[in-house]
């Protein structure tokens, strides 16, 4: 099958969605749990607990609960267990949750099984929220193959390439403002060898196909490889794909962080701001946490293009959105929500409340041209442009058969880059090669393969 829009059909027990993409987290902000309610007034909301969504649980109460009169019961947990519950939930169609966090690689599966509402009623008959002023990239990714669309993002991201500019002009160093993987590694020893303090680059080694594979497959798409050809068959132990996970690993174990096979985002964005590194290529969305006031590198830190190798471009794409459980017995007040939650209103309460560095972005046009936004984040222009060039259709150099770039669109991707991302993570920790890590990942990768034939 060689169409990138291969149909994918999902059964009722989703295992590959229940695990977790860590990045790159109660009643009207209050109190958590579910449960079924009757009142018309009261919906319930599954969310990942992600900074952005805890503050959106703070806010709620006071402001849209108030405005509304509609209460919002939010349950909140980390990322492994709300996609298995929400797995579990939306596809058991009870209507227990009316609304919840998911993202551009679930909302696919979830719709071609019937498990969202589409939202395009909603969004014709609400003159306010504007779904022109959100990214096409994000209006394309969550559109389901029936053109319906089913999620509205509360956030966006790319990925790029972070930076110690005064580090940089201490050394005498210049970052392309579209780095080379080559360059990378090169300035990477550099600072290495000049610094006795500091690493050159933190990546992430932790196990996870959200975590070290997020990353690491924009790596394998530049140097030429892929998860799989346009047949179907696994790519994994390639020569494009072996030395794209070769040159990683060898970055990061010879110039990364201290205990780099479990060091994820987290781990990377407390090495930065801490000052243990001098770069840092991840999420976009990072780099409001790097610019937030307090943080010890505010005004220190340049950003630049994902690094390259044979593509023109390596960014991924990613969001956080809102999808309605389409049993739910509430979808206006849901809606009524998600429109509220993904507002340019609610961007401008988060600048005044929280401050312009803690918007939940990467999302909508008119935030890149708010001159407020631009002043605060100065990494603005660098991530709007990941953004608009990440291509999820052809981000490599060959036709595939599936959607995504730091992802493999089909649900047994979750499992199939766990899976892997282990012995990626053993090879980094020096346990083994990565011939025979990628000879393992070969095996399950053809076996998902194969189901697709």
């Amino acid at each position: 099958m060689g169409s990138p829009r291969t149909r994918i059909t999902v059964t009722a027990g989703l295992t590959g969605v229940t695990l977790a993409l860590s990045a790159c987290s109660g009643a009207g902000g209050g109190a958590t749990g579910g449960g079924a309610d009757g009142d018309a007034q009261s919906i319930n909301v599954l969310m990942v607990n992600n900074p952005q969504m805890e503050d959106l649980q703070r806010l709620t109460a006071d402001n849209f609960t108030t405005e509304t009169g509609i209460t919002v019961n939010f349950t909140t947990l980390p990322e492994n267990d709300v996609r298995a519950k929400i797995s579990q939930e939306f596809s058991a169609q009870a209507g227990q949750y009316d609304v919840a966090s998911l993202s551009n690689y679930e909302i696919p599966f979830y719709s071609a099984n019937g498990w969202l509402a589409p939202l395009d009623e909603h969004v014709a008959a609400d003159e306010e929220f504007n779904q022109d002023d959100i990214l096409p990239a994000y209006t394309a990714s969550l559109t389901g193959e029936d053109g319906k669309l089913y999620g509205e993002p509360f956030y966006g991201e790319s990925s790029f390439t972070m930076y110690r500019t005064d580090v940089f002009e201490e050394l005498g160093l210049t970052m392309p403002e579209e780095p080379t993987w080559d360059e990378v590694a090169e300035l990477a020893a550099t600072v290495d060898e000049a610094r006795d303090d500091m690493k050159g680059i933190c990546l992430r080694g932790q196990p996870g196909w959200g975590q070290v594979f997020a990353p690491l497959t924009s790596v394998v798409n530049t140097f030429g490889g892929t998860w799989f050809d346009k047949d179907w068959n696994a790519q994994v132990d390639s020569p494009e794909f072996t030395e794209a996970v070769q040159f990683y690993t060898d970055l990061v174990k010879e110039h990364g962080e201290a205990g780099a096979a479990q060091a994820g985002f987290t781990e990377c964005l407390n090495n930065m701001t801490q000052g243990n590194t001098a770069m840092w290529y991840d999420a976009t969305s990072a780099a409001g946490s790097l610019e937030a006031e307090g943080s010890p590198v505010a005004g220190k830190i340049g950003y630049a293009a994902a690094p390259v190798k044979e593509t023109d471009s390596s960014g991924w794409l990613w969001t956080w959105s809102w999808g309605i459980q389409a049993a739910s017995q509430k979808q206006d007040a849901a809606w009524e929500f998600i429109s509220w939650a993904s507002s340019q209103e609610y961007e401008e309460l988060v600048a005044e409340e929280l401050g312009w560095a803690k918007v939940p972005s990467g999302k909508r046009i008119s935030t890149y041209e708010n001159e407020e936004y631009q002043a605060s984040a100065p990494f603005y222009e660098a991530e709007r442009n990941a953004i608009e060039n990440a291509d999820p259709l052809n981000p490599g150099v060959q036709e595939r058969p599936y959607i995504g770039i730091q992802f493999v669109g089909i649900p047994e991707f979750a499992d199939l880059g766990t899976t892997v991302s282990q012995d990626i993570s053993a090879v980094i920790a020096g346990q083994q090669t990565v011939e025979e890590a990628l000879a393992k990942g070969q095996t399950a990768a053809q076996t998902v393969g194969d189901k697709y034939k």
